[in-house]
């Protein structure tokens, strides 16, 4: 695993980094790029950016394969809250992605179970995600992989913890009966099936969850934990977020030369 405490935008950072990807990739109609997609607070300034650099001319989606990481249970996908809502007004409207090439679970299906089998037969005959982004709660849960979920686990249908019911109630109005209690989301052995792997992590209140991931034991308590056995995996946060960090972790990690200090060297230059 590696760690990355950026002085930059950590939005504008994984943008132009997924940017230079895609393009160093070529994708074509036949040898599409394929992305893992979050959703949340943290991604929309990569988001924004990312429409920026399409607008511009800078990268294109036309051969880009997207996978959403989770979708609520039983909400329409016109609901100001479901994930096919967010991503299609903040990012997918904007850019010419293909449409046929857009994947989010459906939360609606009638038979759940086949509709996350399917998924993830999606994901294997497109050749697998190239980069899956995302970011991680408080708790250290990845996706809607909350705390206890098997580290072997595929994509699925997962009850939601009551704090996580708690903390999403605010997106509805703070009345629990109304928040989702069951979700669909990919699993963490699929997250662990990508070739590389990104999580963004800002603010204090992520301190502890990315301290736990970076020294803490491997644990389905904490399943960001799991990223400690992928072959690339990048957590990338700001100062408060690697506030519980040990100082020698810190120097461990900033002296390591690699792709993602050059990109970190190379936002300098970033308009």
């Amino acid at each position: 695993m590696r760690l990355l405490i950026s002085k930059h935008n950590l939005g504008i950072w994984a943008a132009n980094y997924v940017a230079k990807k895609i393009n160093d990739f070529k994708p074509s109609k036949e040898k599409p790029f394929v992305l893992g997609l979050p959703t949340g607070s943290t991604p929309l300034d990569m988001y924004n950016e990312l429409i920026r650099l399409n607008k511009e001319g800078k990268v294109s989606f036309k051969h880009v394969v997207t996978f959403n990481m989770d979708e609520y249970v039983g909400l329409a996908e016109d609901h100001p809250e479901s994930y096919h809502y967010y991503m299609h007004h903040n990012f997918f409207r904007h850019i010419d992605i293909n449409k046929k090439n857009i994947n989010i679970l459906d939360g609606n299906a009638k038979d759940l179970d086949a509709e996350c089998e399917k998924y993830e037969e999606k994901i294997a005959k497109v050749g697998g995600i190239h980069i899956q982004l995302g970011g991680v709660g408080e708790d250290g849960h990845l996706a809607f992989n909350e705390p206890g979920s098997s580290l072997a686990s595929k994509t699925r249908s997962k009850d939601l913890n009551l704090s996580t019911i708690i903390a999403n109630s605010r997106f509805f109005g703070g009345d629990i009966e109304k928040t989702p209690k069951l979700a669909l989301t990919i699993g963490i052995d699929t997250v662990m099936q990508a070739k590389e792997v990104i999580v963004m992590a800002k603010g204090f209140n992520k301190a502890q969850a990315v301290c736990q991931a970076i020294e803490g034991a491997v644990s389905s308590m904490c399943p960001i934990t799991a990223l400690q056995y992928h072959k690339k995996a990048l957590i990338i946060c700001d100062e408060h977020a690697a506030y519980e960090l040990k100082f020698k972790t810190i120097k461990y990690f900033e002296n390591m030369q690699d792709e993602y200090s050059e990109m970190e060297n190379a936002c300098d230059y970033l308009v």
